[in-house]
């Protein structure tokens, strides 16, 4: 049995998470720390729970979801995994952020190779790589089979998929990744995205307009708001 802790994270409000099971191993996703504010969230959370990170997993290479990368991974001696599709996003990362008039991350940080079909794991708890390309090249989701947990980063949100005009986004292929990939699973995944709130496969199959026309109506399916 895992937990969960999702932070929002500087201007972009990109969210974050600390995931840890019972063994007290945990990795952080997507940890867009931007300031002292951010870091002491993530680093009070550790101190707190007992938690021993054991890695960095990076949903896709956008400087907004990699800001405190260099710092955590360096503070507690993390392997970062990303899909090297996305390392020219984190080379990049400081003309995406000069655009947008914001601090440019430290992307001086080394990743280790993902691909869809890998299983990654901490403790005793085990996650698969989809790979998902489309917001970018890179992107992967989360996939924690055993307490039916998705991390989407930007792919899929609550009622609306990641953008694909900037540079590696690509609109058909997110359509196929998240028809092909993602829209399958059981309806009652939770699905924990890289902005906005939580939601679950079962009400985006049936409820996102992005996804239009291939939603449809599941007259057994009933969402609830709070779980």
């Amino acid at each position: 049995m895992i937990d969960i802790k999702t932070f929002t994270f500087n201007p972009f409000q990109e969210m974050g998470s600390i995931i840890w099971d019972e063994t007290l191993e945990g990795v952080l996703i997507d940890p867009g720390c931007y300031d002292e504010g951010d870091f002491s969230k993530i680093e009070n959370l550790v101190s707190e729970k007992h938690i021993k990170l054991v890695g960095i997993w990076l949903t896709h290479g956008h400087f907004d979801h990699i800001y405190g990368v260099k710092k955590l991974s360096s503070k507690y001696g993390l392997p970062v995994y990303m899909h090297p599709d996305d390392k020219i996003m984190v080379e990049k990362s400081s003309l995406f952020a000069t655009a947008f008039s914001l601090n440019t991350p430290d992307s001086s940080f080394e990743t280790k190779d993902i691909h869809d079909g890998d299983v990654l794991s901490f403790g005793n708890t085990l996650f698969s790589v989809i790979g998902t390309p489309g917001h970018t090249a890179g992107s992967v989701c989360f996939y924690d089979e055993k307490d039916k947990v998705l991390f989407t980063g930007d792919t899929l949100f609550a009622g609306s998929i990641g953008r694909t005009d900037l540079p590696g986004g690509d609109y058909d292929k997110l359509i196929v990744s998240v028809m092909d990939k993602i829209m399958g699973l059981d309806g009652d995944v939770a699905v924990i995205p890289g902005h906005g709130p939580s939601t679950d496969i079962g009400y985006e199959r049936t409820h996102n307009p992005f996804l239009e026309p291939f939603n449809e109506p599941d007259d057994n399916y009933e969402f609830d708001p709070e779980n």
